[in-house]
């Protein structure tokens, strides 16, 4: 019981500083946002639509567009929105089909269908997505002119619908991709979910080590000391010890876990598969915090240590880079972290939608970490208790 109040006390402490709350919840989310828009995938890009003046023709080629896969086409009501939206990213781009539209084209007159797009790879597919699907209303509208110029028809409108009731029965061309070896990500993988878990991970793990400075601080006020002077034994401090950090670690997760879910969508896969990870990785990081705590007798030393050791754990394990652009080589040295084991738990997890069984070798590597980590802080904590002088 005097571990678990030990452990409540950690927790309340953190909670009374406002600093705290910002950098443990506030800016995950806000790197998981960055992270998601600028490398992310996953989302299907917005094309803008602007209509001049509606028409068959016009409204054809709204529907050509938005059949088309892997773009998401959205009304805007002007030139100068449209133009807007572009500009502030809301849009990856934007088409104008002019006003006289499908008076040019029903008069064989030419019509400038215009594209507006940032510079990046993103507009430019989406540039080309655009001009195929006016290509292939070209070649109806060029089938029609033929049809009437044959006479087979008195009037374009005539010839117009002669060639979508043959173009209905001629066989389409089918074009298929394929990847050849293993793809990178996987398809099923969200815009924000990488970012999500890696930032998961990362301030996990860097909350933990910040925390030694916490910890060396309530050594150099003697609460330990006064804490011994009471029936509290020593295995309760080093279990409460344990128990603050791990709490303050599993907060943090949840926040991340239902902010990111319900602010940018991301699928954390079967729960008790991300629970599993979640306490195995706050366990990990709970040790180091403590041992960290327990070698260092100013906070000065501890901050230095607790970020180098964060920040370049994370980065090494996968959290700033994903494992899959490193090397092989790389990637051995990065599984010597425990990010790197917990990565590719999530990655399966999430993004192969894997159960709690087939991360059960991620899982068991963890466990050791958390054994081991946990077994030298443990010893290391008795031992500065024990050498604490007696209080008077």
């Amino acid at each position: 019981m005097q571990a678990i109040w030990l452990g409540l006390t950690n927790l309340r402490r953190m909670f009374r500083r406002r600093a705290n709350i910002f950098f443990v919840f506030v800016f995950p989310m806000l790197l998981i946002l960055v992270l998601g828009a600028t490398f992310g995938g996953g989302a299907t890009p917005r094309l803008g639509v602007v209509v001049g003046r509606a028409g068959p023709l016009s409204t054809a080629l709204v529907r050509q567009l938005e059949r088309t896969s892997g773009v998401r086409v959205v009304r805007v009501a002007s030139d100068s929105a449209l133009l807007t939206s572009v500009e502030r990213g809301n849009l990856a781009g934007g088409v104008e089909i002019p006003a006289g539209y499908d008076a040019a084209v029903t008069a064989g007159r030419t019509a400038t269908v215009m594209f507006l797009g940032r510079p990046g790879t993103t507009a430019g597919q989406l540039g080309e997505t655009v001009r195929s699907a006016v290509a292939k209303q070209a070649e109806l509208l060029g089938a029609a002119r033929f049809v009437v110029a044959q006479h087979l028809a008195t009037s374009f409108a005539n010839g117009l619908a002669y060639a979508r009731g043959v173009s209905a029965h001629v066989p389409p061309v089918s074009v298929r991709f394929g990847t050849v070896g293993t793809a990178l990500f996987p398809k099923s993988l969200g815009q924000f979910d990488e970012g999500a878990w890696t930032e998961l991970l990362l301030f996990m793990f860097l909350t933990a080590m910040t925390g030694s400075v916490a910890f060396i601080e309530v050594r150099r006020l003697g609460l330990h000391r006064r804490m011994l002077a009471t029936p509290t034994a020593p295995g309760a401090i080093v279990a409460g010890e344990t128990l603050g950090r791990m709490l303050i670690g599993i907060v943090q997760a949840l926040v991340i876990i239902f902010g990111s879910a319900l602010l940018f969508g991301v699928h954390w896969g079967r729960p008790l598969g991300a629970a599993a990870i979640v306490v195995l990785f706050g366990l990990v990081a709970s040790g180091f915090g403590i041992l960290v705590g327990t070698l260092f007798r100013n906070e000065q030393q501890a901050q230095g240590l607790g970020l180098l050791l964060g920040l370049g754990l994370a980065a090494l394990g996968g959290c700033m880079v994903p494992l899959e652009l490193f090397s092989s080589t790389m990637k051995r040295v990065a599984h010597l972290t425990p990010h790197a084991w917990a990565n590719d738990a999530f990655t399966k997890l999430i993004g192969n939608g894997a159960s709690i069984g087939a991360i059960l070798p991620q899982l068991a590597v963890l466990l050791g970490y958390a054994v081991v980590v946990l077994a030298l802080a443990t010893w290391r904590l008795r031992r500065v208790l024990a050498s604490s002088p007696a209080p008077t």
